[in-house]
């Protein structure tokens, strides 16, 4: 790590004030240490490394607050291949999309904490990692064809499978309750899965054991369910309903809205990053039929929640993950939320969803230094945080792009 490093003659968004200005900022032992206000800020420091990064943005690291590290799928690979095939996947975020930090929402065999570990110790170069372990969910579940889904039965099957997560050192805990776009004709994502007696006693432990649950939940029914029994989050939300929106007022719960599953088909891509990325996946038809039949009412929920002033925080559900946030935040903007909305999602609200906002999220004095630098505005138009020049991670660059 750099003992001390200054960013200078940035033009800074710290995503705590609404516009971008003129700052310089030191970074002591991983930390921000001074924010310089003006362009004169100095380009020689005793003991420090200078980086001049002549006018262009500096912000908060970007986080995707909903991800799988799979891709591409190894059905048949050791747990060994896939913890080296996630770690480069999640290095490839850092590095090429400035992804500091990610929330996982389904990894197998809780690849996602020795990888967090890893990353955090300084063994690997990676992203923070809130890690949710297994994506729990039934027979006759949704995501059973991924590797990361584990099919849990009965009240007490599942909290025999909560408590193994806690102990394996998760952060969350990851609950199934409906269906999805994605799957057999007996996964839809109007389809509840969970029994009374198994929803009670899940959401239960957790709370008994003062673990968040991070609900993906499609149906209005299943939102409210997961509202009322204390979910932390709700994800994908595809389709609600009025007493949903006032439920997560109420709660203080979070919504991740994930608009890339029913967003991204051939008859919706418009940009040419979106037509790529769709060409690349070249899902089946019937998978782009079933988003396209969806994405109605996933984008007037998703618009309503923005209106109403629901929490809400950015992930993608998308994969491989240096393409994943900046589609989704491109998504955000295309559907009505500002560039602000859009950016804040990916960075202090992110932080806020996994309970790290005093450490990071924004620039600030005091916080931990994860910081990118592109080369336009993001507030004119998110696109431009694709024009990466550095990347920093606890105040050490990880990329430098600039040439």
């Amino acid at each position: 790590m750099t003992a001390r490093l200054v960013l200078a003659n940035a033009r800074l968004i710290d995503c705590v004030v609404p516009d971008a200005r003129p700052a310089s900022v030191v970074v002591e032992r991983g930390r921000i240490a001074e924010i310089l206000d003006g362009r004169g800020a100095p380009t020689a420091v005793t003991g420090a490394t200078v980086i001049d990064v002549a006018g262009m943005y500096l912000l908060p690291g970007l986080w995707d607050a909903h991800v799988h590290f799979e891709w591409p799928r190894l059905p048949e690979a050791s747990i060994a291949e896939l913890t080296l095939q996630y770690a480069a996947n999640a290095h490839e975020a850092l590095t090429e999309a400035g992804v500091t930090a990610v929330r996982t929402a389904g990894t197998p065999h809780l690849i996602d904490v020795a990888l967090k570990r890893a990353f955090d110790s300084g063994r690997l170069v990676g992203p923070r990692i809130f890690a949710g372990g297994w994506f729990l969910t039934t027979t006759a579940g949704h995501a059973l064809a991924t590797g990361f889904a584990r099919p849990i039965d009965g009240a007490d099957a599942f909290v025999a499978a909560i408590r193994e997560q806690i102990q394996g050192g998760v952060d969350h805990i990851k609950l199934n309750l409906t269906g999805g776009i994605i799957g057999p004709a007996w996964d839809r994502h109007w389809h509840s899965f969970f029994t009374p007696a198994e929803l009670e006693a899940a959401f239960a432990i957790c709370r008994q054991r003062g673990m968040k649950v991070m609900a993906h939940a499609a149906n209005a029914e299943a939102v409210k369910a997961a509202l009322r029994l204390g979910a932390h989050s709700i994800e994908h939300g595809y389709v609600m309903d009025d007493e949903a929106l006032t439920l997560f007022g109420e709660r203080g719960a979070w919504y991740v809205p994930t608009l890339g599953i029913t967003h991204l088909t051939p008859s919706q891509a418009t940009s040419p990053r979106e037509k790529r990325y769709v060409a690349e996946r070249n899902l089946p038809a019937a998978v782009n039929a079933r988003a396209e039949a969806a994405v109605g009412e996933h984008r007037a929920w998703f618009q309503r929640a923005l209106k109403a002033g629901v929490k809400m925080a950015l992930g993608s559900d998308l994969r491989p993950l240096r393409d994943a946030a900046l589609l989704e935040l491109g998504l955000w903007v295309k559907d009505g939320a500002t560039p602000r909305q859009a950016l804040w999602a990916a960075t202090r609200h992110a932080a806020e969803i996994c309970g790290a906002a005093d450490e990071l999220g924004t620039v600030e004095v005091g916080k931990r230094a994860d910081l990118i630098v592109v080369r336009d505005n993001p507030l004119d138009d998110v696109e431009h945080l694709a024009a990466l020049a550095l990347v920093v991670k606890d105040g050490r660059v990880v990329a430098d792009q600039r040439g």
